[in-house]
């Protein structure tokens, strides 16, 4: 059983039966900015009862040069409790798309534990028949929620190079192959395309089942993944991918199979793909 997943039926039945316990459901849909779409329509449309609503951008540096790199502690403290999360508020976080483990692993890098991501999202809340809320966001009660970023938990640029270069780590990038390969843009305007010396091909999509179910594979199915992609799992691994959100996917896989060993690199290739001072990589065309 996974430490870190809650399926439809477990979730629908805590929620029927257990209504006065410390839990917060959130609902943390998104999507690019230039899809001209907002989350927070659909959440007015349909979302799971007694959901609250988060946009990534509320909790993303606003200050940074690159997209949706993680926020000051600060920061976090202020939108979480916001929320009604306190310290010991257990957080089921679901999605209609891929950004749940984005979330998951910001509470975890700012030491909150108690977190959880619903398997399948809402799309398969929705597949297995379970109820819907259509309204306004209600307004939480604020609570207390400390921050406390634990180290180790974000890669720098200096170190994916070095893996690169060094071979000390494994890189493993969530991006489409065509993204890396660079035959595709980057979907940024401005940020060059390809992929960093040494990173291994691993896309995000890999790891989810397909429609109707949009679960998770299974642990056996993901280090199968892993390894059928070239990597290497004896040592530390760095996740990277567009913007450090599908980055998570992969390490949220990491952790279900045990390998504790691995950091994620924020700026991911937003950052990569603009500096003069990284080697960009293209595959030639087949």
């Amino acid at each position: 059983m996974s430490d870190w997943l809650i399926e439809t039926e477990v979730l629908a039945r805590n929620l029927r039966d257990d209504v006065e316990a410390d839990r917060v459901v959130l609902d943390c849909s998104w999507y690019l900015p230039e899809s001209g779409k907002q989350a927070i329509d659909d959440f007015r449309e349909r979302h799971i009862p007694r959901a609250r609503f988060v946009d990534l951008m509320e909790i993303s540096d606003p200050s940074s040069d690159y997209v949706n790199m993680l926020p000051s502690a600060k920061q976090f403290e202020s939108v979480v409790g916001g929320l009604g999360i306190g310290d010991t508020t257990d957080v089921i976080i679901y999605d209609a798309g891929y950004v749940s483990a984005r979330l998951w692993w910001m509470f975890r890098t700012f030491g909150h534990d108690r977190v959880r991501i619903l398997n399948g999202g809402l799309r398969k809340w929705i597949a297995d028949g379970q109820n819907l809320e259509t309204s306004e966001p209600v307004p939480a009660t604020r609570r207390d929620f400390k921050a406390n970023i634990i180290p180790g938990r974000v890669a720098s640029l200096d170190e994916v190079r070095d893996a690169g270069i060094n071979g000390n780590a494994v890189i493993v990038d969530a991006r489409t192959a065509a993204k890396f390969d660079g035959h595709e843009g980057s979907g940024y305007p401005g940020v060059a395309s390809g992929h960093m010396r040494g990173a291994i091909s691993t896309p995000w999509q890999l790891f989810f089942e397909p429609a109707p179910s949009h679960r998770f594979v299974s642990r056996e199915q993901a280090r199968s993944i892993f390894e059928s992609r070239g990597a290497e799992l004896s040592g530390q691994v760095l996740t990277t991918c567009g913007s450090g959100v599908t980055a998570s996917i992969l390490g949220f896989m990491l952790e279900e199979i045990g390998h504790r060993d691995w950091k994620l690199y924020d700026g991911s290739w937003h950052e990569w793909g603009q500096r003069e001072d990284t080697e960009k990589l293209v595959k030639s065309a087949p």
